[in-house]
């Protein structure tokens, strides 16, 4: 079976679904990767065929303040995003027996399945992307208190549905009506369906009941990583009590930020390893007391810290989870406020300060919660419960349901 599996974000969008390709492999099928060109030569350096789609990633957070458009720029952006998605996918899916779209903004991968008489599965790698009147909708531009009322969550839905039709739906049914397909009235459900898989482990992030969704969990899908961590931060790990790890992964950062971060872990008298990112993290001095790292070894790692501080990707989150690590999370955007009411909700850390209100004392509220025993205690419990093979168990659904003769 040849799988086309597509998705559209930083690595933290990438890295499930190639964990998902390398067991359909494991299982003998041929997978291929749709992902952003960042993320080409990693997904090749697996012996995983890609195709680049979409723009530079890394060129769109580069900077310290945050991205800002116009209405109207943003509706030209969404415009050329669903354009240019369809040739790339629709060359990309050519031969393929189904095709995996991770994560919201797959805007052209159903429509491309339905041209080419190929299934299609959508994947979620949250449960707060899935409508439902348990929470309120994501956003990148603002976010919403996780404790409305559902009447609340329903009317915030119904909006969201409203903008997703008048940002991408014209666009959408013009690509549609090119391959002779009807227009769709609801962007967003088309793109959903009806039965979405869910990429998330049940004990961090079940899946909530939502009317007229039959949603498959299959835990988190995660890339195994067997990279040893570089000598200079084994060395630091050795020698002084369990650090605190401060990362912010793809995110942008202020120019501040790495002085917050710092000075909080001292006013603990802790040590701090600062994980640099996309917004290029740094010391602000020679200190013993703090490392810099890049790209490392996080399941590793995040054993061996005394708390986790970070954006609340799901990723990391889960790997935090899963590391038995308690965790402070500072949203940014989208679903990490989501993540960042759970770990709060279960007790295995606290929700920081968000960004551009993060300071020094909030923060350090923030560890002193989550450093508390029992608080470790609870973050170890729920890592005993978590699911360790999701993409094995996608992988194995998705050939019993569309492998050849079923």
């Amino acid at each position: 079976m040849r799988v086309l599996i597509s998705s559209i974000g930083s690595r933290g969008d990438v890295q499930p679904i190639l964990a998902l390709a390398l067991e359909l492999r494991t299982l003998g099928h041929e997978p291929r990767l749709c992902v952003a060109p960042n993320f080409e030569e990693w997904v090749e350096s697996f012996g995983v065929a890609c195709v680049p789609i979409g723009p530079d990633l890394k060129k769109l957070t580069t900077g310290s303040k945050p991205f800002k458009v116009s209405p109207e720029q943003r509706r030209q952006f969404a415009a050329y995003a669903v354009h240019s998605q369809f040739p790339v996918l629709t060359e990309a899916a050519r031969g393929c027996d189904l095709l995996v779209a991770g994560g919201a903004l797959q805007f052209a991968t159903r429509s491309i399945a339905e041209s080419l008489h190929i299934p299609y599965v959508f994947a979620a790698y949250c449960p707060v992307s899935l409508p439902s009147p348990h929470h309120p909708p994501p956003r990148m531009d603002k976010h919403y208190s996780q404790r409305l009322p559902a009447l609340f969550n329903r009317v915030l839905w119904r909006r969201d549905e409203r903008s997703w039709n008048q940002l991408f739906g014209a666009a959408l049914n013009e690509e549609r009506t090119k391959v002779g397909l009807a227009s769709v009235e609801s962007v967003r459900h088309h793109i959903f369906t009806d039965r979405p898989w869910l990429a998330a482990d049940s004990a961090l992030a079940p899946s909530p009941s939502t009317p007229g969704l039959q949603v498959v969990q299959t835990g988190a899908w995660f890339l195994p990583d067997n990279t040893a961590l570089p000598h200079e931060l084994q060395n630091f790990l050795a020698n002084g009590d369990a650090p605190i790890y401060f990362g912010f992964g793809s995110m942008r950062a202020e120019e501040q930020t790495s002085r917050v971060l710092i000075d909080a872990a001292r006013a603990l008298k802790r040590r701090a390893i600062i994980s640099q990112g996309w917004g290029n993290l740094a010391l602000i001095d020679e200190a013993a007391d703090c490392i810099s790292v890049g790209d490392v070894n996080h399941e590793k790692l995040f054993t061996r810290v005394a708390a986790v501080v970070h954006h609340g990707g799901a990723g990391t989150t889960t790997t935090a989870a899963r590391a038995g690590s308690p965790q402070v999370i500072v949203p940014h955007v989208y679903d990490q406020f989501y993540w960042a009411h759970r770990v709060h909700k279960l007790g295995i850390g606290a929700a920081g300060p968000a960004r551009g209100r993060m300071s020094v004392t909030p923060l350090v509220s923030a560890l002193q919660e989550s450093l508390r025993p029992e608080v470790t205690e609870r973050a170890q419990a729920l890592a005993r419960r978590m699911e360790r093979n999701g993409a094995r168990i996608a992988a194995q659904r998705l050939v019993s349901e569309f492998g050849t003769g079923h």
